[in-house]
């Protein structure tokens, strides 16, 4: 059992179908495991979680409000870019809401700090399937996916979940309807738009090792860069609420990382034809 649980790549040269099968089963048996034992840190802090996380765009001390506001002395606005969050009530109308939003919680904070070990296992197991030149231009992919997950997170809570909560929460079209919100609502906004732009700032990321392994290039791209704002809106208005504003940052750095990505893939592109030039004059000399 312990030669499958630590099993490496050189012993899956030649593997049944079945095999196969085993072996993955014991990937996602340590992801699950590694899934759980985060979980457990969420579960044992959730309290510090919720307060200081969670619910931290609600503060007057999140650091971005802090960020803008020095911003804004130093390029000499004053207090023009300070920005005082707006008093948001948050209400729990089940009996076992609280208990689940516990347990909601912990697999939130279990599947971002697991993400890196997830997708390793993942790696691990696609790998030996890859040729040689598909692996030389794999290098550092761990690192890349996990580094843009992370940027994604950032992005969506430090810049763009603040300005869609402080909007939405002091959004009215009358003074007769008082703004207070189920915390299962404001959960689902924050998992939409955090999560999301964590996976969707894969792109770039995606467009490189798919350049490097020759299955897209860059022309295509800007071939296809009409039909790629088209699923950009979509996914907008997936991620966010129905609201234009909202939408349209969402809408803004994805269409930029899109932008990117045609960059990225030209590089990645240049990068592969000189490694071919250079391989096919090896082979000639």
């Amino acid at each position: 059992m312990l030669k499958k649980f630590f099993s490496s790549n050189e012993d899956k040269a030649e593997m049944s179908f079945f095999d196969h099968l085993e072996d993955l089963r014991w990937h996602l048996v340590r992801s699950a495991l590694a899934l759980v034992a985060f979980s457990i840190f969420g579960f044992v802090y959730t309290q510090e979680i919720i307060d200081n996380v969670i619910f931290g765009p609600t503060n007057a001390n999140f650091p971005s409000y802090i960020a803008l506001c020095k911003l804004g002395h130093w390029v000499g606005l004053g207090n023009q870019l300070c920005i005082t969050p707006v008093k948001v009530t948050f209400l729990n109308y089940k009996m076992v809401g609280q208990i689940m939003l516990q347990f909601r919680m912990a697999f939130i904070i279990g599947f971002v700090c697991a993400f890196p070990y997830i997708f390793w296992e993942f790696w691990r197991f696609v790998k030996p399937a890859l040729k040689e030149r598909e692996l030389r231009g794999a290098r550092g992919v761990i690192f890349w996916v996990s580094f843009q997950f992370f940027l994604g997170l950032a992005f969506a809570y430090f810049l763009m979940l603040p300005f869609t909560i402080n909007f939405l929460a002091s959004y009215t079209v009358t003074t007769k309807a008082v703004n207070q919100f189920f915390i299962d609502d404001y959960m689902d906004l924050m998992t939409q738009i955090v999560l999301g732009m964590g996976l969707l700032f894969e792109l770039p990321v995606l467009v490189f090792f798919l350049t490097k392994i020759g299955i897209l290039t860059p022309d295509f791209l800007r071939a296809y860069r009409r039909h790629a704002i088209v699923v950009i809106l979509i996914l907008a208005a997936i991620i966010t609420p129905p609201d234009l504003v909202d939408q349209l940052i969402v809408f803004t750095p994805l269409y930029c990382l899109y932008e990117i990505s045609i960059f990225i893939s030209k590089k990645a592109m240049r990068d592969r034809e000189d490694k071919l030039a250079k391989t096919e004059a090896e082979e000639w000399s």
